[in-house]
């Protein structure tokens, strides 16, 4: 509704993760400098972790839309599955075909790995939301690990998930799985007011904004607070402050309509206060007219009689002197 009067092509705050949206922060390139020399270098368990709406997911995509040739990827975004389960998707999603039992897929899934990685060639396995696979289908994945030369690792495994999925691999249960971990990196929220203005420009800029000041810098500074920097939080204020700023007419976003979009979502930040401006009353008169012109009259008539009384006082307290003769 709103991008043609705000001059956009498309929607720049949209919550699904877009790779050609994302935004590269300090966090967001070292996990991909991670993911790449990890990959690349057949390091085996790389572990990327990050707060809910940090954009993991953008970064995964970003990444996978720029794999080449050499390199197969079996990516799975739901981890809520049992170890038939897991083995049927990861098999389908890397055309391992012709295994009956476990043993059938195992064998399989060995010659393959090792004929590609003979040739040069990587296979991956993603998993995002890795917080919420079961003990039993991580332990299958420690197994997989051992597909591995003297050298390097047939098949590379990202685990990526909420902060959870450090909880998760500190269980004693685990251990072994925690000590195959080669890398491990954080994706981190916007760090300050700055950051989330250049993101809020660059989201617009490439959306098709011209003229990307469209949220003034109270409106971005109240947009950091209520978000804290995480980058969803981010998009859901802006998305619907656009709109709200499109049914007022305003072509600038100020703070009030962010304040606005903030409490209908719960989002206030915590030292949140609505600062009133502090006004003189004006003054109203509570009497008619007519009660105010006998209240003057009132008043005069009183000034009238004090003056008149002081007067007779001074008369009373006036000596008078006897003038001698000749004396003027």
């Amino acid at each position: 509704m709103y991008l043609e009067y705000y001059g956009l092509k498309e929607p720049p705050f949209a919550l699904t993760p877009d790779p050609r949206f994302i935004y590269f922060t300090p966090s967001h390139k070292e996990v991909m400098a991670n993911l790449h020399y990890g990959i690349e270098n057949g390091k085996g368990l790389i572990v990327v972790t990050g707060e809910v709406g940090t954009g993991k997911t953008t970064v995964l995509r970003w990444m996978l839309q720029r794999f080449g040739r050499t390199t197969l990827v079996a990516y799975i975004f739901n981890p809520r599955l049992t170890v038939p389960e897991f083995y049927q998707h990861m098999t389908k999603l890397l055309d391992i075909q012709n295994w009956e039992t476990k043993s059938d897929l195992l064998m399989v899934l060995s010659k393959t790995l090792e004929a590609r990685h003979a040739r040069g060639l990587r296979t991956v396995l993603i998993i995002d939301e890795a917080q919420g696979l079961s003990p039993y289908v991580l332990e299958e994945i420690r197994l997989l690990l051992n597909f591995e030369s003297d050298t390097s690792k047939y098949l590379q495994v990202v685990l990526c998930g909420q902060p959870e999925l450090r909880d998760v691999l500190n269980d004693p249960s685990l251990r072994q799985l925690k000590q195959r971990v080669a890398l491990r990196c954080n994706i981190s929220p916007l760090p300050n007011v700055e950051e989330t203005e250049n993101y809020i420009i660059e989201r617009l800029m490439i959306g098709g904004c011209d003229q990307p000041a469209i949220f003034s810098p109270e409106a971005i500074d109240f947009i950091y607070r209520c978000s804290e920097g995480i980058p969803r939080q981010i998009n859901n204020l802006c998305d619907n402050s656009l709109l709200a700023g499109y049914s007022a007419d305003m072509p600038i976003i100020g703070r009030s309509i962010v304040e606005e979009v903030a409490e209908l979502f719960d989002m206030l930040p915590p030292d949140y206060s609505k600062q009133f401006e502090t006004q003189t009353p004006q003054m109203t008169n509570i009497l008619t007219s007519t009660g105010q012109a006998e209240l003057w009259m009132a008043g005069e008539t009183s000034a009238i009689n004090r003056a008149a009384q002081s007067m007779s006082m001074n008369e009373e307290n006036l000596v008078t002197f006897p003038i001698a003769n000749g004396e003027m």
